[in-house]
């Protein structure tokens, strides 16, 4: 349940406004929430003005990265040279890679190639061949922010039938952000991806979901993408986080790289395919940050 607060003190954002002038309503609609038993969102996961500009900032950065690598991602390109690229434009431009260094990864960018998953790690020996399916995954801190988005790449002669499973990902994506609205549930993410992957022969991997994004490059809330509508998280103004399926042209299962720890690929050896953006729910639907 959230702390009371008298309606004169000063809001617990820090707007600096009274907490009658800004989010005494907007708690007494989550209190009616959480009374009949529904997730509510912590007060720390609700953006401010101030931090939600700052994730914008970090997002357009995040938006001029992936639009600047796209001309690179070519049949014979290493995805050594291509996360090279990336971490030198991001300096360039005044940003960090987040994921450099992160919990003990060591490249800038996650790569992840036909039936890898997610997670791919960079290499010198590996080379983008015709008719590859790539994700290029690319996250951001600038000026104290992290932003979070991905883009499916084809490389040459692609089959139908892996170009199918691109735009159905990216389908997904779309339809699941449709969903992001205030008073919705995050399982409303959840279950219109789903359906929707389940309906073009599909499946969509459970074990790994989207994240609340902000001055934490990975927070609350989880995002299950095989979720029921109605449950999960509340959705609340200022709440942001990604939303980024994961769909397998096979079986859902996967498999974690033991050597690397890191590399996810499917148990069946198919393809998967994976889009990613930011998300804000706004008083009236939602803002694509990293559009």
């Amino acid at each position: 349940m959230l702390n009371k607060l008298s309606r004169n003190e000063a809001c617990w954002c820090g707007s600096g406004q009274k907490y009658k002038k800004c989010h005494a309503i907007l708690d007494e609609r989550i209190i009616s929430y959480a009374a009949k038993g529904y997730e509510i969102p912590e007060r720390s996961l609700l953006k401010n003005p101030k931090q939600i500009e700052g994730i914008r900032e970090s997002s357009k950065l995040n938006i001029v990265l992936l639009d600047y690598i796209e001309d690179f991602v070519v049949e014979g390109v290493t995805t050594e040279e291509l996360d090279r690229l990336i971490y030198n434009k991001t300096k360039e431009l005044g940003g960090i890679p987040a994921t450099l260094n992160y919990k003990g990864f060591q490249k800038s960018v996650c790569i992840s190639i036909n039936e890898v998953v997610c997670h791919g790690i960079p290499l010198s020996r590996v080379r983008l061949q015709n008719g590859d399916i790539v994700n290029i995954d690319i996250s951001t801190l600038y000026r104290g922010y992290y932003s979070d988005s991905s883009r499916m790449f084809c490389i040459g002669g692609v089959s139908d039938e892996k170009r199918k499973l691109v735009e159905v990902a990216k389908e997904c994506t779309e339809l699941g952000i449709r969903q992001v609205k205030p008073w919705g549930f995050l399982g409303d993410v959840g279950q219109a991806v789903n359906d929707h992957a389940k309906k073009n022969g599909y499946s969509v991997v459970k074990e790994i979901g989207g994240h609340g994004i902000g001055e934490k490059f990975q927070e609350d809330p989880w995002v299950s993408y095989v979720s029921k509508r109605g449950t999960g998280m509340l959705l609340v103004p200022g709440l942001v986080f990604t939303v980024e399926p994961m769909i397998n042209m096979g079986k859902a299962n996967i498999v974690l790289d033991q050597k690397d720890g890191w590399t996810v690929y499917t148990a069946d050896g198919k393809p998967s395919a994976q889009w990613e953006k930011t998300v804000l729910v706004t008083d009236t639907g939602c803002e694509v940050l990293t559009y």
